[in-house]
């Protein structure tokens, strides 16, 4: 009873190990050529409010992204971090391939508009965004890009303000918090086993300001599955840096995504072992079990004769 017990055992483990799939990584070089590269983004930012917050996406092609699609919302949040409004993102900045400070677009503003000029419509929101600080309010920036398979960088900052709506917000650079938390950041869509290192990041700061930079290495990767169907996606890899703010710097906090593209594609290949491989161990792990089996019954058999032959024995001494 016990030898079939282990043999039963035996052949569900080994079933299960022939019907689990594995995979098979191979590296070849990316030939591909005029394609887009999908951002999915999912942001919160805790003390900072959604009319504040603008997404700009740059690449390295030196000319307009006309034809850039965007899905890009933003989610009011309250101070426990609840949805309480909602609104589509339609500030996106397309621009050209430059210096990734923006002092000299606050520069332009400068001479653009005097400084006691403000219209009603910016003191409106002055106040507003000024209220909903008092309030605790955050935002949420989630939904997808289609950029330029080229490098880039796309960031999330208080840069679409007016240098002096900015000031009369926050009293100057040093008093905006970016801090934030990363939901969700992906190059694609998602298969079996992949690990995005950026999902579930927290960066909160306390009594200080400054500029997350993360450089990304996307890696594009083909998933194919047993029924021959090809998923094609990527994976990437991140080094984080923080640069803090000084009284000096003329530059203002954000959050910048600097991502570059991998000449090497890996090609991910779902397989099944073989089925006279898994007839082989079958047979070698039950012959195994059976023999051990018999060869215990036949010591215990042994063992157990002798001792009982030896009883009557030493009652006739």
């Amino acid at each position: 009873i016990l030898g079939l017990i282990v043999m039963v055992t035996l052949f569900a483990h080994e079933l299960t190990f022939y019907l689990t799939t594995y995979t098979m990584h191979q590296m070849s070089v990316d030939l591909k050529r005029g394609e887009t590269l999908p951002i999915h983004i999912n942001v919160s930012f805790p003390s900072l409010p959604c009319e504040v917050l603008s997404v700009d996406a740059i690449d390295m092609s030196g000319k307009h992204e006309v034809d850039l699609h965007t899905n890009i919302w933003k989610l009011r949040l309250d101070k426990y971090g609840h949805i309480i409004g909602t609104e589509y993102l339609s500030d996106l900045v397309e621009k050209e391939h430059g210096t990734h400070d923006h002092d000299h677009g606050h520069e332009h503003d400068v001479e653009k508009k005097p400084e006691h000029t403000f219209n009603e419509d910016a003191d409106k929101m002055i106040k507003s965004v000024k209220l909903a600080m008092e309030n605790g309010e955050g935002c949420r920036v989630y939904g997808a890009l289609d950029v330029q398979r080229v490098a880039g960088n796309f960031h999330i900052s208080v840069h679409g303000l007016n240098i002096f709506v900015a000031n009369q917000i926050f009293d100057g650079s040093s008093h905006v918090n970016v801090s934030h938390v990363i939901h969700r950041l992906s190059f694609g869509p998602e298969y079996p086993g992949i690990h995005n290192p950026l999902d579930d990041t927290s960066r909160i700061l306390h009594d200080t300001s400054g500029t997350f930079k993360y450089y990304i290495k996307v890696v594009p990767t083909e998933y194919r599955y047993l029924s021959k169907g090809v998923l094609p996606t990527n994976q990437f890899s991140v080094t984080e840096y923080f640069v803090p703010i000084r009284p000096t710097d003329r530059s203002w906090p954000a959050v910048y995504f600097l991502y570059d593209l991998s000449p090497i594609t890996v090609t991910i290949r779902e397989e099944r072992r073989n089925f006279l491989h898994f007839i082989t161990r079958l047979c070698a792990v039950l012959g195994g079990t059976f023999a051990m089996t018999g060869m215990l019954d036949r010591w215990m058999y042994r063992i157990i004769e002798s001792i009982s032959s030896s009883k009557p024995r030493s009652g006739m001494r």
